[in-house]
């Protein structure tokens, strides 16, 4: 009696590959984003609705910091300053020996970031009629590093790495604009702004001593972080912002020669990637669209939200990009077609977790126009990424040869 030999576990996996090729590499964490997103929407607008919005919203029994009165606040005050840490370590690290720390290499980056964040928010403004929407200008100026990074990472060596590195390094820089944004727009000091703004100056100035003073271990730089966090928190300056100042101050070397500002990156990334960002997007993706109909897009507020992530993004970058390379004052990315960089220019209109974020700071007192923020923010996000990956997709036709040549690209946030 025959037997059905086994399959090889070759077989298995090219039978598995296409569908681990989406938990991998840089798809992974845009993915889960992706699927994060999805379930809290489901959440929203089903039978448990109102346990979701009370998991979330509902005041807490008990809590150690009075400002911090439910998990909301937890997440988004709390949770996502160390997501702003693992930031502000990239920064730190590509501005001082990264992709950065170049000036010639810097400069298209950061004028197509620049680009990509006034320019939606003119589109924004121009939409939206300004007035009371006014203070959500900065909504669509922002750049998902992971959701961006994960759609780019469906489309596997097809991408140059030229453009990949192109796209990590602009999400970069319009992360440091985001949080200059933040620090600057949305601060609200209270009657005792002054008092712990000087305590936040004194404890990153006992941090920066640290640095200076060449301590190589952690424990004096985390629990200082967290001091300055709490500083920060009761100020008026988001929280967040802790975050960023802090991994500034954490050295690059170390006196045996190792880094420790990589090491900690490297430490934190996965669980910002794959825990702090998905838990914050469950908390704040999931909308009501109970009794919308798609005439609700057409709201000045998610119609402006949405336009400026899908016509401000892909205009302000490609123009700018366009003009640079015409003029020589920074050439366009290696191997690299004006269609290819039209397909990447799209993709950085993902906005999700920043947008989201500067949403809830521009309507604290307006919970209904936050909702029409993140219809906005989410159907732009969704267009950018299906439209990006179309058009890539298209008109991509580089080998693998070709695309591993490019380069090397760094870690993503």
């Amino acid at each position: 009696m025959s037997e059905t030999a086994p399959k090889s576990p070759t077989a298995l996996r090219r039978i598995f590959a296409p569908v681990r090729s989406l938990f991998v590499g840089d798809a992974s964490a845009g993915i889960l984003l992706i699927l994060v997103a999805a379930a809290a929407m489901l959440a929203a607008n089903s039978a448990f609705s109102s346990e979701y919005k009370e998991l979330f919203y509902g005041k807490l029994p008990w809590t150690p910091i009075e400002k911090l009165k439910d998990l909301h606040y937890w997440i988004n005050d709390g949770l996502m300053a160390i997501f702003f840490f693992v930031v502000g370590l990239e920064v730190k690290r590509e501005v001082v020996c990264g992709q950065l720390a170049d000036p010639a290499a810097r400069r298209l980056p950061m004028l197509a970031a620049a680009a990509g964040m006034l320019v939606p928010a003119a589109v924004f403004m121009v939409l939206s009629g300004g007035g009371e929407y006014t203070n959500g200008w900065a909504i669509p100026a922002a750049t998902d590093i992971a959701f961006a990074m994960g759609v780019l990472g469906l489309l596997g060596s097809r991408v140059p790495a030229s453009l990949r590195l192109f796209l990590l390094t602009v999400a970069i820089v319009d992360d440091i604009g985001a949080v200059i944004v933040i620090a600057v727009f949305y601060t609200t000091p209270g009657d005792t702004f002054m008092y712990w703004l000087l305590a936040s100056i004194v404890v990153f100035g006992l941090m920066m001593a640290l640095n200076r003073a060449k301590v190589s271990v952690f424990w004096p730089y985390i629990l200082l972080a967290i001091v300055l966090w709490y500083c920060v928190l009761n100020s008026g300056v988001h929280a967040t912002i802790a975050g960023v100042v802090a991994a500034l101050t954490i050295p690059l070397k170390r006196s045996d020669g190792n880094s420790m500002l990589e090491k900690l990156e490297h430490g934190l990334a996965p669980w910002s990637a794959y825990l702090i960002v998905p838990v914050f997007g469950f908390a704040n993706a999931g909308v009501s669209i109970k009794g919308m109909g798609p005439e609700a897009l057409l709201d000045a507020l998610p119609l402006a939200v949405a336009a400026g992530l899908v016509v401000g993004k892909q205009l302000g970058i490609f123009t700018i990009v366009f003009i640079a390379d015409k003029t020589g004052f920074a050439p366009r990315p290696a191997n690299a077609s004006w269609a290819e960089i039209w397909g990447i220019s799209i993709l950085c209109g993902i906005g999700f977790t920043m947008s989201i974020f500067i949403g809830g700071l521009a309507f604290p007192n307006n919970p209904n126009f936050v909702e029409e923020a993140k219809i906005g923010i989410l159907t732009g996000s969704a267009i950018s990424a299906v439209l990006g990956y179309v058009v890539l997709r298209l008109t991509t036709k580089h080998s693998a040869e070709d695309c591993d040549d490019q380069g090397t690209q760094p870690s993503g946030a």
